[in-house]
């Protein structure tokens, strides 16, 4: 369990300087020593690459985002890669990482030891050094993790510049994610980097609110996406969390969120078929789907059935602080 009614077992025991010591024994060589990592006020990074600085920061909460049952090394791990796919979504290269913790005092050593171990392999996975951070108490039965990852790139891909007759993309399949892709899922880091590197892809971005609420956002002013709705790559578990709730598979692969895929343009002088061909190539176990082409807006709906011009019925995904 996360939190523990047994006093020894528990941060509070430990006080912070010692457990700012086992936070450091736990990453092991993902943290390097200071001044490079944990020790001093700050962190000295190493000197900046050229191009452009990426960064970007999210967060862990218990109660949302994971709950009692979900490994804490899957938690942890869960930090660093969601992270990661901002990273991918701007074609970018991971760099250092800090850390801060927010936490009740009966949040369990045993717990928090497996949470940093998930952590510790990602980091090691993804050579991204963790080199510092911040602790704060909160009340008992808290706790939320905040990680600010940095990044690079020569080229970043941005989203809202795909333009009148782009070829709209995503990877994988959709929908579903909560039934296990939330924790198990492969940061498109590869693949956001060899985008970046051609010249026609025109924006880029990853799927974390669904598909209905991300899409627009790809868009350039005054654009529609024109759907080909049986073209989206429904998952699996879709289809299976369908049969408990009553929606269509293709409702959850629009509005579920946590897919952690690409979503990216292709410029018009490019054919889908070709692309694909050079895609297959390269990443043969990834398979894309052409989804649709970005058209002049007609009307208010920025998602509408190619075949019939009308709006789609998902036009929002997941969103923060609102009612679904």
């Amino acid at each position: 369990m996360i939190f523990s009614a047994q006093t020894g077992n528990t941060i509070a025991a430990l006080g912070e300087s010692q457990l700012i010591e086992h936070i450091r024994q736990w990453l092991g060589p993902a943290s390097p020593p200071a001044p490079f990592g944990i020790g001093d006020d700050c962190a000295l990074l190493p000197p900046a690459k050229t191009g452009h600085t990426l960064l970007t920061t999210d967060s862990l909460t218990h109660g949302r985002h994971f709950d009692d049952d979900t490994d804490p090394e899957k938690a942890g791990a869960k930090l660093i890669k969601r992270n990661l796919s901002d990273i991918a979504a701007m074609g970018g290269r991971p760099g250092p990482a800090v850390l801060a913790l927010l936490a009740g005092p009966d949040l369990s050593t045993t717990w928090l030891e497996a949470f940093f171990d998930g952590i510790r392999e990602a980091c090691l996975a993804f050579d991204i050094p963790l080199t510092g951070g911040d602790i704060t108490q909160t009340s008992p039965g808290q706790f939320s993790a905040v990680l600010t990852l940095t990044g690079h790139t020569d080229k970043p891909l941005l989203r809202g510049k795909a333009a009148i007759g782009h070829s709209i993309f995503v990877t994988g399949t959709l929908g579903g994610s909560i039934l296990g892709k939330h924790l198990n899922f492969t940061p498109r880091l590869e693949q956001g980097q060899w985008l970046a590197a051609r010249s026609d892809c025109s924006a880029l971005m990853d799927l974390t609110d669904g598909l209905a609420k991300d899409l627009p956002a790809l868009l350039a002013d005054a654009c529609t996406a024109a759907l080909q709705p049986d073209h989206i790559p429904i998952a699996e578990d879709a289809r299976t969390l369908a049969r408990k709730t009553g929606k269509s598979p293709l409702e959850h692969a629009f509005t579920d969120g946590e897919d952690y895929e690409l979503l990216f343009a292709i410029e018009k002088n490019t054919t889908p078929s070709g692309f694909i061909r050079h895609w297959q190539a390269r990443f043969p176990q990834l398979p894309i789907t052409c989804i649709g082409r970005v058209q002049p807006r007609q009307e208010e709906s920025t998602l509408i059935d190619a075949a019939t011009g009308k709006a789609l019925p998902w036009q929002a995904g997941y969103e923060h602080f609102k009612s679904q």
